[in-house]
């Protein structure tokens, strides 16, 4: 029943909201909040954000109890007493929307401390936090494979599911949430006899802790005896005694030598992650199969979008049979690049595909990011997403100054998100910089879900962005390469969904819905930060304040399409991989058999001996049977903004038409239903190909401009 958790301008300041109230039933304007742009330039940077309104300390992000490490522990049993009392609350509530209403208080009060716990454990830079938040990760995880097991609490949902009056009462939102709430008990096996829902929770606690495991063991650096590699590219490497550390690919090094030696020797099989990747793939589809299902893929896709494995079988085969050709095409043009670069041995490997894909695109549009990165200041960027939100939304983003103690690192910054009539919609903290210990991953963490409270308030969404972008020197302010552009809009798509998506119950707010869905937003945002009339409204050179010229952003727009079919038969290949491992079991063969199979299958590229890629694979974990949604999620986007923004990207009415269509319901509204609402129709599989492969067509336009 907590299926829900743990899912990461001048123009608009002129039409701010300095001091006045609200509209309807909005929350009031605070008077200390400043323009976005400038609490991103570097002299900002340097202050502290500590010591707010009369220097008062607080806990992370402003829960008391979490201003020490053992403040989690207070914070997790706080959270598992009320949920005891909601327990049998709920047992004993007569059918009717009270019911729904209080299994939503039952999942927002656990995952109030376990989406804050999961950000908290990968990302505070003081270890006691990370590994406080850890254990409460584990402990209210394991809390909730109880409950989804406790046929009491299950039998009180029921009586309002067949009650057939009531549930005709009910409205869409309601009834679909007490679907979903329903679903998860059954997915996690309520209808098995006592042995077999225990064996169902001891399942579901030990794939847990396998997820976690596997995804340590997909980060840990590769040792190597430093006389193993040739003396002139062990500088590449960081050397330790002896030993030379490979901590990933080195994908943009110019030396083949380097590439291939960090290929073979980070992806070289390791047995203590294989064990671990066999027992989380036979474990899934035990469980799968414990609770009636054929695989743990049928499982994983319940309320999808595809719905099904076979349509996701048929939506990759006829996406990769559309590629087959142009794949072909660009490993001729890397394969050639390579020839002329390197003659000596020019067979096309996979750790080249990065690097020649890159070494085209470069020559072919003279695109080096260096010349980009002055028109790219954090803080004009940031000035960009604020006044596109503006014109599309009437949203505007402010910077709130913090307490002490309610940010891990001075340079988070807290934004308010206020729109123009509805005043405040909820908090967005902006971890952008590079930091020891920080992952280098951008995302989006949720970590307070938006709904109606029993006294008629909204609980306001909160959410961390967490980039990696690096720290400015002195004086300059930090610039973005095109690439971290892009990244930004990216995350910031899931931000506004966080934002916007208000429904009344926590469990379905913002991105908690089908992940096939859950990137829309986010990719969507990327066809904004390649439009030049987007780009032109902030792109400037920081010191002389020019703009950027269309012709540039028009060849770095096109520069993408470079090898664009290679790249997207690479995404194929991880997805046909994913959908295997979690297909029909036992596996036919090992791991990596099935890899290196379907690598000379789908992909095209040989296998290496002796590497096994997928133990690096961490998208196994949250994303497994589930890799195929970025590129079916591309595909909506693709046709969202070809249908409603592509001719004009500031279109107000279309702006409300998708927020009223698409945001606004979270998870509480079917995903196909939210896309037939934009598009006017149900998009088939091969639209989604279709929409995918037209978007690696060159814009004739630009080639004129450049001949």
């Amino acid at each position: 029943m907590l299926a829900g958790c743990r899912r990461a301008l001048p123009a608009a300041l002129g039409r701010a909201l300095r001091g006045r109230a609200a509209g309807p039933g909005g929350r009031a304007v605070s008077t200390s909040w400043c323009p976005v742009g400038t609490a991103f330039d570097a002299k900002q940077q340097q202050q502290p954000l500590r010591g707010g309104a009369a220097g008062r300390d607080t806990g992370l992000f402003g829960v008391p109890e979490l201003s020490c490490p053992e403040g989690f522990q207070e914070a997790q049993d706080k959270a598992l007493q009320e949920s005891e009392q909601l327990v049998q609350k709920a047992c004993s509530t007569p059918p009717g929307p009270e019911t729904v209403m209080i299994f939503d208080q039952l999942s927002d009060s656990l995952c109030r401390v376990a989406d804050l716990a999961d950000f908290v454990k990968v990302a505070h830079p003081d270890f006691a936090f990370r590994e406080a938040a850890e254990e409460a990760c584990r402990n209210i995880g394991t809390v909730v494979e109880k409950l989804n097991t406790d046929v009491e609490l299950c039998q009180s949902l029921r009586r309002l599911l067949v009650d057939e009056t009531v549930m005709s009462s009910l409205d869409p939102e309601t009834r679909r949430v007490a679907e979903l709430f329903m679903f998860d008990f059954e997915i996690s096996g309520i209808h098995l006899d006592e042995e077999k829902r225990k064996k169902a929770v001891d399942l579901n606690i030990r794939i847990l802790d396998l997820c976690n495991e596997f995804l340590i063991g997909a980060h840990i650096p590769n040792k190597i005896d430093k006389h193993v590699l040739p003396e002139h590219i062990r500088y590449n490497f960081t050397a330790e005694g002896n030993y030379l550390q490979v901590a990933g690919l080195h994908a943009d090094c110019p030396d083949d030598l380097v590439r291939e030696a960090a290929y073979k020797i980070f992806l070289h099989s390791n047995a203590q992650q294989l064990a671990r990747l066999e027992e989380l793939l036979v474990s899934r589809n035990s469980l799968a199969q414990l609770v009636g299902y054929d695989t743990f893929a049928h499982r994983a896709l319940q309320g999808t979008m595809a719905k099904n494995p076979e349509t996701v079988r048929q939506f990759l085969e006829k996406l990769s049979e559309q590629l087959s050709k142009r794949t072909q095409k660009d490993f001729q043009m890397m394969t050639e690049m390579k020839m002329k670069l390197n003659p000596h041995n020019s067979m096309l490997m996979p750790w080249d595909h990065p690097y020649y894909s890159g070494v085209l695109r470069a020559e072919r549009y003279n695109i080096d990011p260096g010349l980009y990165c002055p028109f790219f200041s954090l803080g004009a960027c940031m000035e960009g997403l604020n006044s596109l939100f503006s014109q599309l939304l009437g949203i505007s983003l402010y910077a709130e100054q913090t307490k002490r103690g309610e940010i891990w690192s001075e340079d988070v910054r807290k934004l308010a998100v206020v729109h123009e009539t509805e005043g405040l919609l909820g908090y967005i903290y902006c971890d952008f910089f590079q930091r020891p210990d920080k992952p280098h991953q951008d995302c989006h963490f949720t970590v307070r879900g938006g709904r109606l409270k029993e006294n008629g308030e909204y609980q306001l969404p909160v959410v961390v962005l967490m980039l990696s972008l690096p720290k400015s020197a002195r004086g300059t302010p930090t610039l973005l390469s095109p690439g971290m552009m892009e990244n930004l809009f990216h995350e910031m798509g899931h931000a506004m969904h966080s934002m916007l998506g208000r429904t009344r119950y926590q469990h379905v707010t913002g991105t908690r819905c089908p992940t096939d869905f859950a990137e829309v937003p986010s990719i969507l945002m990327e066809y904004f930060a390649n439009d030049y009339r987007v780009v032109n409204q902030f792109a400037r050179h920081y010191k002389t304040g020019q703009p950027l010229p269309k012709t540039m952003v028009s060849r770095l727009c096109e520069s993408k399409k470079v090898c664009a079919a290679a790249d997207m038969q690479l995404q194929v290949f991880y997805a046909v991989l994913d959908q295997i491992y979690h297909g029909e079991h036992p596996l036919k063969k090992s791991t990596t058999e099935i890899l290196k199979e379907t690598q000379e299958r789908v992909y095209g590229l040989p296998y290496v001996p002796n590497t096994a890629w997928q133990l690096r694979f961490s998208h196994l974990v949250g994303y497994g049977a589930k890799y195929y949604s970025y590129l079916m999620s591309r595909a909506v986007a693709s046709m969202v903004w070809k249908q409603c923004f592509a001719q004009n990207p500031f279109d107000r009415a279309m702006g409300e038409r998708y927020r009223r269509e698409m945001l606004a319901h979270g998870g509480g509204k079917e995903p196909m239903l939210m896309v037939q609402g934009m598009l006017q129709k149900s998009p088939s599989v091969e639209d989604f190909v279709d929409a995918l492969v037209s978007d690696l067509d060159h814009d004739f336009e630009t080639f004129i401009m450049d001949s």
